[in-house]
């Protein structure tokens, strides 16, 4: 190797390093976001999601599939973003179906209140 070719190898060696030691680096955030971001669509989908909130829950699905995709693939920024959208997704979903079935219980209990003041005027007359 000639003498000006060296500290070119050696710039390039360590060019290759940290950008390996970069994206490697984002392996492991990325895996754990996408293992969170798979729970929250799980809790989302026990929940009744799919039934109450049924867009927001296949963003949810779809954006946790593609997070998967760019896992394989290695582009671990781009998962941990669609790990976080898709988690973001999965939480509205559930809120929504959440608040749903609230609203079905309030509505219920109103309906029984109204039956309730109804007899209680048929008694007092």
């Amino acid at each position: 190797m000639t003498s000006y070719s060296r500290p070119w190898a050696l710039a390039l060696c360590s060019a290759a390093l940290v950008l390996t030691t970069g994206c490697s680096s984002l392996k492991t955030p990325a895996t754990a976001d996408v293992a969170v971001s798979k729970a929250a669509v799980d809790n989302a989908a026990g929940a009744d999601g799919a039934e109450f909130a049924p867009v927001e829950m296949a963003g949810a699905r779809s954006k946790l599939a593609l997070a998967n995709k760019a896992m394989a693939s290695k582009d671990y920024k781009l998962a941990i973003d669609l790990a976080a959208q898709a988690q973001a997704d999965a939480k509205l979903a559930q809120g929504k179906a959440n608040s749903a079935k609230a609203q079905t219980v309030a509505d219920a209990l109103q309906d029984d209140i109204r039956v309730l003041h109804e007899e209680l005027e048929r008694n007092s007359r």
